[in-house]
């Protein structure tokens, strides 16, 4: 049976009711859907940024906005292409660690990581930098 014929069993002149409503199921079925999706993405995000508060907000700014209460290091939204290396992720689950010697090596779960990742990508400027205010 072809598309448009079942379409035409489906929808008949007998079947008003059907008729109705199937416009509206074909367009909220697949919004129910990326909803769902969206609202896992903002899920994650939003554990990515409570972790990144917790180990990392004594030095660094975590949000859209802000100076980083260190000196020394970057806004998070400024890291850019850093997010973007696709050994980044691991590298936090192998233990993160830099040539500052203020900063800690901190060891993520692939989770932790994914999430934290998720946040950083998600918050990223766009363009060149510009300086906190």
């Amino acid at each position: 049976m072809s598309l448009s014929s079942l379409f035409k069993t489906l929808v008949t002149d007998d079947d008003m009711p059907m008729r109705r409503w199937l416009p509206t199921a074909c367009v909220l079925v697949p919004l129910c859907a990326f909803s769902a999706t969206g609202y896992a993405e903002r899920s994650e995000q939003s554990r990515g940024k409570a972790l990144l508060e917790r180990m990392c907000g004594q030095c660094h700014a975590i949000g859209f906005t802000g100076r980083s209460p260190h000196v020394a290091a970057p806004p998070f939204r400024t890291f850019g292409e850093k997010l973007y290396d696709e050994d980044f992720g691991q590298r936090l689950q192998d233990g993160l660690f830099t040539i500052h010697p203020d900063m800690p090596t901190f060891h993520f779960s692939r989770e932790d990581a994914e999430a934290a990742v998720n946040y950083l990508r998600s918050m990223q400027i766009q363009g060149k930098p510009t300086s906190p205010k």
